[in-house]
């Protein structure tokens, strides 16, 4: 993990953990959060798009096993269906703004349930442009979400009833790579649900992006075909 985001990571932890220091950290997850995403716009703005279909690690462990597209796709509807679904009890922005069909995704889960040649056949389908107004979105409404909530509502938990709504969104897959997100999602407050989906998950995923993009690089400058 990326010295400096686990360092921050910890440092917003911590101070999420007491009152005294709640809104102290609430702010400080928002600047790290635009930092992190500052990455991902840099990648969208800078490869060509079939860049983002691409899996120079493909078969490997890991995160950057993946494609930069999935990988987008991934964060934000994770964060989407967490931020709305769960916390606010509002409506997905991939619904309420229309970006299921502007991404031209083919699904509406969070692709757990993807593997292989059908990670990268997923992500030729999408329109990047879409996909990062669609992640940009899903960020700013978090980060709208995060500002309004009290310390009381940290330890706020979720039941049953949570994880009969969320299956029948049918945006969980019921895959057993997938399925095992509601019972882990539900067994969490609201503090958890911060610490995972709206900060360490997009370490791990936009650290494989890194990974993914300087790879992508490593190829273009051999001559190898891919980007």
């Amino acid at each position: 993990m990326d010295k400096n985001w686990s360092e921050m990571n910890k440092e917003i932890q911590v101070l999420l953990s007491k009152e005294t220091t709640f809104s102290q950290a609430i702010e400080k997850l928002i600047a790290f959060r635009a930092d992190m995403f500052e990455q991902i716009r840099q990648i969208v703005m800078s490869y060509p798009e079939k860049a983002f279909w691409q899996m120079p690690f493909a078969g490997v462990d890991g995160y950057h096993s993946k494609t930069l597209g999935y990988s987008i796709w991934h964060i934000f509807r994770i964060e989407d269906i967490v931020a709305h679904e769960m916390i606010a009890e509002d409506s997905q922005v991939l619904f309420a703004q229309g970006f299921d069909k502007s991404v031209h995704s083919p699904i509406v889960t969070t692709g757990n349930e993807l593997v292989g040649e059908a990670i990268a056949a997923f992500s030729k389908e999408l329109d990047i442009r879409e996909l990062y107004r669609y992640a940009l979105e899903v960020m700013e409404s978090t980060n709208g979400i995060l500002k309004h909530l009290a310390w009381e509502d940290m330890k706020r938990k979720f039941g049953e009833d949570m994880a009969v709504k969320l299956r029948a969104t049918c945006c969980i897959s019921e895959d057993e790579e997938a399925a095992w997100l509601i019972p882990y999602w539900c067994g969490k407050d609201i503090r958890g649900l911060i610490k995972m989906p709206f900060s360490r998950h997009w370490i791990m995923h936009i650290e494989a992006m890194r990974r993914i993009k300087n790879k992508l690089c490593k190829m273009m400058r051999k001559g190898v075909d891919g980007v």
